[in-house]
């Protein structure tokens, strides 16, 4: 009866089968899909899963299937992943398979299988396993080009970090290709703290996922299942008393009727699961506590290594087993057991001195022969058996070692994980530090550097503290700088002050030239430069570029040109960051560096913005973006170009532009600075059209309304910008006035354009917006803004803007804005200009001004206008019908005497209206004809009949 246990049919499902195949559909014809499918262990999930995946593989469909196992929580990295690369390769070969990635992305596959090549000496590890991760959802990709794809992913209740945090992007990011994604996990086993509850819940959360929660058997459908397996109808007190004691399980229907006749029932579900395996050989139950120790799934040759068993005996022995449905042969001559209940029931019930042994005996012989594992896997397998044998020694030994590998894994989760090990053990092993090579300090330093990588913040600064308190600074001074430059760099990932601090002392310990003083001057530096400290931090960036030039290191020397970029760029010398920038991008190509490549890129698009090129930032970001993904870097750098792009989209009031690259960029999770540069640019768009809740949420998040205090002169700028917008915004222009006074009182304002002079220009619109409220306040803060105004030089033609606009010459400054095509900042100086003036003059002004804020969606200003032109008794459209879209009644009298050759002042005296309103009508006409010169503008209205 033993090998008839399961049934042939496949029962019931039939809803979840068809809303499987149905989400499939969709997904092939819109966009890529993912299911979870949750249930309890044995109520059929993987059945359900490959009924499916069978369907849709005879459909034409490319079906992957990788599963996690119990190893993953101590370790094992990407293992899903690892199995679909293997079964890619099997099918289609490893150059094939490279074929589809970017020229040298195969190398980062090679860190998860060796058949890619030698993986790239280059880790990056702030950057290295974001790119792998790129480079999985580039693969899947390609390959769904190719045909419609399911990717079944089992068990990732088992996962390790590493591949939750890959399922979770891959979840996020993959769209607009025909693929399913398919989840399978066990819902009864997600205690309150189980960690795959917080990435469920944000997989939910995500659009294009679907949750299949997989029901017990009704009693009818355990009666089809005994029938399917009995080959007979069962009676109905036979079904009844299954039904009852398995409690619609099936895989307990199958257990209870291999029970002799069903007839003697267990009293537990684990005695019901153990009874099966009671009645085979004794040699047969020997193997399998073998092979239980081992895992899941254990190869044929390590089983025959532990079992100390020939091959011959080793099949005799287990032939049994296979016939009874316990054990199944899987690929690559390996066993696995039916299903993960049998192996734990099987591996409860070794005794404490059978449990050491085994797991000693596995970890000795996957020592001895690595091969006896999959490629990658023996350091981690080791670590696993010396530490389930309780062998404190061996247990640190190996879990040191494969804390090396998963490293190299871009593991960085699972390596500090595995050194966590190693410091429980630690004061177990006397000899700790001769055992494994390094001192209890060096297995801090190395689990803060996996938790900096691996975003775990916090525990970084945890260890990286520990490691400080157990170092000395004049018996090991470099090893204090390099945890103090970790602590800076914590610091400000966080938001918090004090990195400056760390780094100066850090620069204190190694006064003479040395890799380490570069790196503390590199960084010292950059962020002295980020804080405005700039004359100090290009001086220790020259140092630093010196000392990597003297040692050859280009890649060093390209990312210390950008930092004295960086200096230019603040000081509004633009062109010469232009320049530095490019030539660290050559740089960058020549040894090909990416990351150079993209940050020098990034760094230009800002340049040419700032200059009030708009138009070719948005190219240059084009490309960057483009690149970015060629790199397998677009989650990190390339949201960076993303957001200055739409940085420069918003300066040209392309606006819904700008909002779909933030939505876009915001799905692929990026670190917390770029999160609330996106977040910024969406608040001002936001603040502009008057949408206000979602404003205060965004400004919110990233600080810009709290007394939080900020470094660097970038957040703490565009911080109080978009703080002192908020306040007018929401009419409260005393609390404006006040985080005016603090801005003004603090550090000078930074001289590039789109910082400290739109800051400045924001600064002089409080001023008069508290002037009737608290004018001695609002007066003061005026003076002292001027005084500011005066020492800062408006180098190009953005300052220039904003200087006029300081200087309240808004019809200068409007002039300014529409040459820069930036619609909004012209609508608001025009709106700005009307005030105080004739009703010719306002209502040439406000028409404009309206129209540009009612095809932004301004709302906000058209009202402010509307409001205006009512109170003024000026209509907003009172042109006939046939002119209205290109000149108003007033401007066809100026062209008329346009025409004629009359000077502006000819024409303001004529029409009686001032030089400067005559001037603003020409400006119009010449912008609606799209001409430069007063005679082609005469040429036009001839040609067009303008003055019929």
């Amino acid at each position: 009866m033993m090998g008839r246990a399961v049934s042939p049919v496949f029962v019931g499902r039939e809803t979840e089968l068809k809303s499987l195949g149905e989400i499939f559909d969709q997904a092939r014809e819109q966009a890529a899909a993912a299911v979870l499918v949750g249930g309890e262990a044995g109520v059929g999930k993987t059945r359900l899963v490959t009924r499916f995946a069978e369907q849709a593989a005879a459909a034409g469909a490319q079906v992957f299937v990788g599963g996690c196992v119990e190893l993953s929580t101590e370790g094992l990295a990407y293992a899903p992943f690892t199995a679909v690369l293997r079964q890619l390769v099997r099918d289609m070969g490893a150059a094939d398979v490279a074929a589809l990635l970017p020229e040298g992305a195969a190398r980062d596959l090679a860190r998860l299988l060796p058949e890619f090549g030698e993986p790239s000496g280059d880790i990056e590890t702030d950057t290295a396993r974001a790119r792998l991760f790129e480079q999985i959802l580039t693969l899947l990709e390609r390959l769904a080009e190719r045909r419609p794809m399911v990717l079944v992913i089992e068990d990732i209740h088992w996962a390790d970090r590493s591949s939750r945090d890959l399922i979770a992007f891959l979840s996020r990011n993959v769209s607009a290709i025909p693929m399913l994604m398919v989840l399978t996990y066990r819902s009864d086993e997600l205690h309150r703290t189980h960690p795959l509850r917080p990435v469920l819940a944000e997989l939910t959360r995500v659009g294009g996922i679907t949750k299949i929660e997989v029901p017990r058997f009704t009693e009818d459908e355990v009666a089809r299942q005994m029938a399917a397996i009995l080959g007979s109808t069962p009676t109905y007190s036979r079904v009844s008393t299954v039904f009852d004691r398995s409690a619609g399980i099936p895989l307990f229907v199958e257990a209870l009727l291999d029970c002799l006749g069903g007839e003697t029932l267990p009293e537990s579900l684990h005695d019901l699961i153990i009874g099966q395996v009671e009645r085979l050989p004794d040699e047969t139950q020997r193997v399998l506590r073998i092979a239980a120790a081992g895992g899941n799934r254990v190869g044929h040759d390590l089983l025959c290594a532990v079992s100390g068993l020939s091959e011959a005996d080793l099949e005799d022995a287990i032939r049994p087993a296979v016939a009874g449905n316990v054990i199944q042969i899987s690929d690559g001559r390996a066993y696995t057991f039916r299903h993960a209940l049998i192996r734990e029931a099987v591996h409860d019930e070794l005794l404490p001195g059978e449990h050491t042994r085994l797991h000693s005996r596995f970890a000795e012989e996957i020592d001895r022969d690595r091969a006896l594992v999959p490629q990658g896997r023996a350091a981690i397998e080791i670590a696993h058996h010396w530490h389930s044998a309780r062998n404190d020694l061996w247990a640190l030994i190996s879990a040191w070692e494969a804390s090396a590998k998963a490293h190299k894994a871009f593991a960085y989760t699972e390596k500090v994980q595995l050194l966590e090990r190693v410091l429980m053990l630690w004061d177990k092993v006397p000899d700790a530090a001769q055992r494994i090579g390094a001192d209890h300090a060096t297995v801090l330093e190395r689990a803060s550097e996996g938790a900096y990588s691996a975003g775990d913040i916090d525990r970084a600064m945890k260890y990286v503290k520990a490691a400080l308190a157990e170092l000395d600074d004049h018996t090991a001074p470099e090893r204090v700088a390099e945890l103090l430059v970790r602590m800076a760099n914590c610091k400000k990932h966080r938001g918090r002050v004090g990195a400056i601090d760390d780094l100066r002392r850090a620069e204190r310990l190694v006064p003479l030239p040395s890799e380490t003083r570069t790196l503390v001057l590199t960084r010292l530096g950059t962020l002295l430069i980020m804080a405005d400290e700039i004359v100090e931090g290009t001086a220790l960036t020259q140092e630093a570029l010196r000392n990597a030039r003297e040692m050859g290191d280009e890649r060093q020397e390209a990312d210390l040109l950008m930092n004295l970029a960086l200096g230019h760029s603040i000081s509004d010398d633009l062109e010469v960051a232009l320049a530095t920038n490019s030539r660290a991008q050559a740089i960058g190509t020549r040894v090909k560096a990416g990351q150079v490549v993209l940050r020098a890129l990034a760094n230009n698009v800002d340049a040419l913005e700032n200059l009030g090129r708009s138009e070719e930032a948005i190219a240059l970001a084009v490309e960057g973006e483009k690149l970015a993904k060629k790199y397998g870097r677009y989650r990190n750098q390339g949201v960076f170009i993303a957001n200055n792009r739409a940085e420069a989209l918003e300066s040209l009031g392309r606006w819904d532009e700008a909002l779909d690259i933030i939505t876009r960029s915001l799905i692929f999770d990026p670190s917390p600075r770029n999160r609330w540069h996106l977040l910024r640019m969406r608040a001002q768009i936001g603040m502009a059209r008057g949408q206000l809740e979602q404003v205060l949420a965004d400004l919110t998040e990233v600080g810009a309304l709290s007394d939080r205090p900020e470094d660097w002169t970038q957040e703490r700028t565009l911080n109080t910008r978009l703080a002192l917008q908020w306040f007018l915004l929401t009419g409260a222009p005393e609390a404006a006035l006040t985080r005016a006074e603090i801005a003004l009182g603090t550090t000078p304002l930074s001289r590039k354009p789109m910082l400290g002079w739109r800051l400045l220009a924001m600064i002089y619109r409080v001023s008069d917006a508290a002037l009737p409220i608290s004018p001695n306040r609002a007066r003061a803060l005026r003076e002292r803004a001027d005084v500011l105004r005066t020492a800062m030089v408006a180098k190009g033609r953005v300052s220039e803007a904003y200087e006029r606009e300081c200087r309240q010459d808004f019809d200068g400054a409007a002039a300014c804005w529409a040459v820069l095509k930036r619609p909004y900042q012209r609508a608001r100086n025009l709106l700005m200009a009307a005030h105080g003036l004739d009703r010719d003059g306002m209502a040439v002004r406000l028409r404009e001004a309206h129209a540009l804020a009612t095809d932004l969606g301004a709302v906000p200003m058209k009202e402010q206008i509307e409001a205006l032109t009512r109170r003024s008794g000026i209509a907003l459209t009172d042109t006939p019908a046939e002119t209205a879209a290109l000149l108003t009644p007033r401007e066809v009298e100026v062209l008329r005497l346009l025409t004629e050759g009359r000077s502006n002042r000819d024409i303001a005296q004529t029409l009686t209206i001032s030089a400067k309103t005559a001037s603003v009508h020409v400006s119009n006409i010449l912008a609606k004809l799209s001409v430069s010169t007063r005679g082609e503008a005469a040429a036009a209205a001839h040609r067009m009949s303008l003055l019929n």
